[in-house]
């Protein structure tokens, strides 16, 4: 396709130059050349990503399907879609948006339709679902994913680092309901601190010491609680206590009319009917004493960083991205762009202002913001969590200045708001990640005022955030200033600075003169607590990475699987095969020939109606591989001579096989959560965590394939079949 990149660029731009009356500048063909040579594009905010965007796409549009343009949010896809639609329809190709429109729930979606376009507008979480759902299905013309052949990631470090761990999940039926939850819940709020469990600096990671192991076993009566026998008391212990000291309310939860719901750390809009799995989330109702809620089994499940890796072509656009260009190239083998702005930036970026305690930090802001709004001159408050947003909200009201608080849970309003936050004598108090992919126009007038004045309540997890920030101002070359205001009780600063700057802020935190000026040592704090957040955030996606290749590489064999089961034209040999691999394995766990043994496993597994004198008289028959083979032929047989029909024979093959594979990988992704959970705890005991997951999940995947020969056997040859008036044919699985 490169061949054709210089011809294919200039009929994007005469097309977006005829349609749409816009013409790319140099520097976004700049960028547009180098996102087909898999970079991550760096363009400031305002210089027009969604234009440079059109002449990749275009490019890959003319292969055919499988072109996707990936944003963050359902309005910016749909908005994009629609706008840029328009060039595409005219140059020929075919576009659709991959997210339902405002209002709608997106079932009545043609999807085989949508993924057949040349170019697919969607989002991160409609493409992973989406993915998820189609290996799922029975037959090929249920699939509608064909081909994965090449991705632009709109704020691309957004999607491919701030998300990467998130895990799209599918769930199905229930679990037992465990009563352990509500066990392990009192059994936390007895241990010490001191003795019981460690936590790490930054309050993120915690587990039991080996006296706290002790105490739990003498609690509770058990021998070895790191054993298998105790492996699910052991597994709730682990969920309550970092129920308790990893999940904060009103952080990472709120509960509202006795309802556990989860807060987007980056935007602070609940993420209504999505839950943590593998049982944190009804270890965190335990700790809250609402309504426990069944633990949903997992059917599925990717994380976005599997999910891009897919991908023969990928490439990225965001403001900022040089900061973490070393990861980018480490996990996606993207190499980062950075494309100069079209007219010079003239954005001032003020020194941060620097306080001992959090009220004198926020009374110097408001003084601030009250200069700004008596100049009517707009100002965007950023804050890092929802609770402050909130808390500078209230604070303006005392002050009696009318602003906008940016918690809105619909993205349309959540755009709308940014939009109008660069008007004239507008104050708009928003989190910090709310509203990316909405430029901040300037109302008229406000140049003369200095343009947009951006202002952080505190510096953010990582630098790369509070570029973003700042990025908010000064956009194509336009007036503008940043400011951040700062302290020592700062969330940031708390959780991961030395113990003598908390000595500090303990001893001063009273005193008249608050303000810590331009002092060094105070500002590499600052500086040096955020790197530690950035290299904890680092380091944990990379663990989730170690991890999900784990997993990916049994969803991949998995996936396979199914894929050469559903275009196969026919699966005697497979099914052959199945059974020579149950006999042998029943004989080889059953040497000594009881008769109550191979009983049960004939009338579970093969025929119901067998008589057992054909043994009791040949007892050498319950240990000969070939006899047990012999009675499952017989048996399918018979059911072959039911369904004498070849298109129905085949299709009750299939889909037989199909149902025992997904019922099989079901557990074993339930398997594989429960371990990940339970082996991250084990480096407290000198094992290595990755190493135990990866030789548990061996083992898991070897009895996998066996409970899966043993199920397919059992389905095949147990199940029976209901003929109905209209010729079709229901199995009722045993």
């Amino acid at each position: 396709m490169r061949s054709l990149l210089v011809e294919a660029y200039a009929v994007a731009c005469e097309a977006t130059e005829r349609v749409l009356q816009m013409r790319p500048f140099p520097v976004q063909v700049l960028g547009a050349v180098a996102m087909e040579y898999n970079n991550i594009v760096e363009m400031k905010t305002g210089e027009g990503k969604t234009l440079t965007a059109a002449m990749p796409m275009y490019l890959h549009g003319l292969t055919g399907s499988g072109n996707f343009l990936i944003t963050a949010n359902g309005y910016l896809a749909n908005r994009d879609a629609e706008q840029m639609g328009k060039v595409y329809r005219w140059l020929g190709l075919t576009i659709a948006s991959g997210v339902p429109a405002l209002g709608h729930d997106g079932e009545d979606r043609d999807r085989q339709q949508i993924y057949r376009s040349d170019i697919v507008y969607t989002t991160n979480t409609s493409l992973g679902f989406d993915y998820l759902f189609d290996n799922l299905a029975s037959n090929p013309e249920e699939q509608y994913l064909r081909h994965l052949n090449f991705a632009l990631i709109d704020e691309a470090d957004a999607i491919l680092l701030d998300s990467a761990q998130t895990p799209l999940i599918i769930a199905g039926i229930p679990r037992v309901h465990s009563n352990y939850y509500k066990s392990a819940e009192r059994m936390i709020t007895m241990l010490d601190e001191k003795k019981d469990y460690k936590l790490s600096d930054d309050r993120k990671s915690v587990w039991f010491t080996p006296e706290g192991i002790a105490r739990m076993q003498h609690f509770f009566g058990v021998d070895d609680l790191l054993g298998k026998k105790w492996y699910e008391l052991y597994r709730h212990l682990v969920l309550a206590l970092k129920a308790h000291f990893v999940y904060k309310r009103d952080r990472d939860y709120v509960v509202d009319h006795d309802e556990v719901l989860l807060v987007d750390r980056d935007n602070g809009r609940e993420l209504i009917g999505m839950k943590i799995q593998g049982g944190q989330h009804q270890a965190i109702e335990a700790k809250e004493h609402v309504k426990i809620t069944d633990e949903m089994r997992t059917m599925a499940s990717v994380t976005y960083q599997n999910l891009f890796r897919m991908f023969g072509q990928l490439a990225g656009m965001t403001g900022t991205a040089a900061t973490d260009s070393a990861e980018f190239m480490e996990v996606y083998r993207l190499a980062v762009f950075q494309v100069p702005t079209n007219k010079p930036m003239i954005r001032k970026d003020l020194p941060d202002e620097r306080y001992i305690a959090q009220t004198p930090k926020l009374i110097a802001s408001l003084k601030t913001v009250h200069q700004a709004y008596e100049a009517k001159r707009p100002i965007l408050i950023e804050t890092g969590s929802l609770s402050l947003s909130n808390l500078y909200s209230r604070l303006l009201l005392r002050e009696k200045i009318p602003h906008s608080l940016l918690n809105a849970r619909s993205a349309s309003k959540e755009a709308r708001i940014v939009a109008e936050a660069g008007q004239l004598g507008a104050v708009t108090v928003a989190t910090s990640m709310a509203g990316r992919g909405t430029d901040i126009k300037l109302g008229e007038g406000v140049k003369e005022k200095g343009g947009l004045l951006v202002l952080g309540t505190e510096r953010m997890a990582n630098r790369r955030v509070d570029n973003q920030l700042r990025g908010r101002a000064g956009r194509q070359g336009e007036p503008g200033s940043s400011i951040f205001y700062t302290s020592l009780e700062d969330r940031i600063v708390i959780q991961n600075a030395p113990k003598w700057v908390r000595r500090y802020t303990y001893k001063h935190a009273h005193d008249e003169h608050q303000q810590l000026g331009k002092h060094g040592r105070f500002r590499k704090v600052i500086d040096r607590a955020q790197d530690q957040v950035s290299n904890t955030g680092r380091s944990a996606r990379f663990s989730t990475l170690q991890y999900g290749e784990v997993f990916r590489v049994q969803r991949d064999t998995v996936y396979e699987t199914r894929d050469e089961i559903m275009v196969a034209p026919a699966l005697d040999n497979l099914i052959a095969g199945v059974f020579r691999h149950v006999a042998e394995q029943y004989v080889k766990e059953h040497r000594n020939g009881d008769i109550s043994d191979f009983l049960d496993f004939v009338y579970t597994n093969i025929d119901r109606d067998f008589l057992p004198k054909l043994v009791a008289d040949n007892p050498e028959r319950m240990v000969d591989v070939d006899y047990i083979q012999s009675l499952m032929k017989d048996q399918l047989n018979q059911k072959r001579a039911v369904l004498q029909d070849d298109d129905q024979w085949h299709y009750f093959q299939r889909v037989t096989v199909l149902k025992t594979i997904d019922t099989a990988w079901i557990d074993q992704v339930d398997n594989l959560q429960a371990l990940q959970a339970v082996t991250m705890n084990r480096s407290t005991n000198g094992r290595d965590p990755l190493y135990e997951y990866q030789k548990e999940t061996r083992r898991t995947f070897g009895k996998m394939k066996q409970a899966m020969n043993v199920g397919i056997a059992r389905n095949l040859l147990c199940s029976d079949l209901v003929f109905n008036e209209d010729g079709t044919i229901e199995i009722q699985f045993p």
